[in-house]
């Protein structure tokens, strides 16, 4: 499957236990919002955006990064 590098943004910032359920992204805490990011094919990210669920997280935007050149 193809991978992209997707940006995930929730609102607020993840206690421990919830950055260690996304321990496979790169955790970005900003003020008001946590962004997720990493490469992922599609499973992947349906995978991700079920923690997101489970967890109750309040989804703000998910975006695909342009694929890289070279």
């Amino acid at each position: 499957m193809t991978r992209h590098t997707y940006e995930i943004k929730v609102i607020g910032s993840l206690g421990p236990a919830s950055r260690e359920a996304f321990a496979d992204m790169v955790v970005d805490i900003e003020p008001t919002i946590t962004v997720l990011s990493g490469d992922l094919d599609q499973r992947g990210l349906h995978a991700v955006l079920n923690r997101v669920r489970a967890l109750g997280l309040e989804l703000v935007e998910i975006n695909q990064a342009p694929p890289r050149s070279g």
